[in-house]
């Protein structure tokens, strides 16, 4: 089983648009040899993450809640808010609602790097 690392550019890309893609690719669909219980996904790399299009009301309709378990902890923040504050999770949110929700989930997010900028230190093997 050979790994490869794809680059995806978000500048001026729709985000879920880029999330399906590089879903398919952590998961290993695009290969010919794909097994659902067994994770031969590649490496995924993103560049330009801050760059992202959204489209319609997202950006301040959208908003992402976080639970800590206490009373009252309850936490949001819009997607305009985050992606200026950490534009990486919000690509790894979206990627993560699209991967499978089994034990593969946690590997398959490991391979994800997103990246603000155009300059990263990984060895890329395919462009998108």
């Amino acid at each position: 089983m050979e790994r490869k690392t794809h680059l995806f550019d978000a500048k001026g890309k729709v985000l879920g648009r880029i999330a399906t893609d590089v879903a398919l690719v952590l998961s290993g669909k695009k290969k010919v040899d794909f097994t659902p219980h067994i994770d031969a996904g590649d490496s995924v790399v993103i560049i330009n993450a801050e760059k992202v299009a959204i489209t319609g009301n997202k950006l301040e309709g959208k908003i992402y809640h976080r639970f800590s378990g206490y009373p009252g902890g309850i936490t949001s923040i819009a997607l305009k808010d985050l992606l200026a504050k950490d534009p990486a999770k919000v690509f790894k949110n979206a990627v993560n609602g699209m991967l499978p929700k089994n034990k593969l989930r946690d590997r398959m997010m490991k391979r994800l790097h997103v990246v603000t900028g155009s300059e990263h230190q990984y060895k890329i093997d395919v462009t998108h």
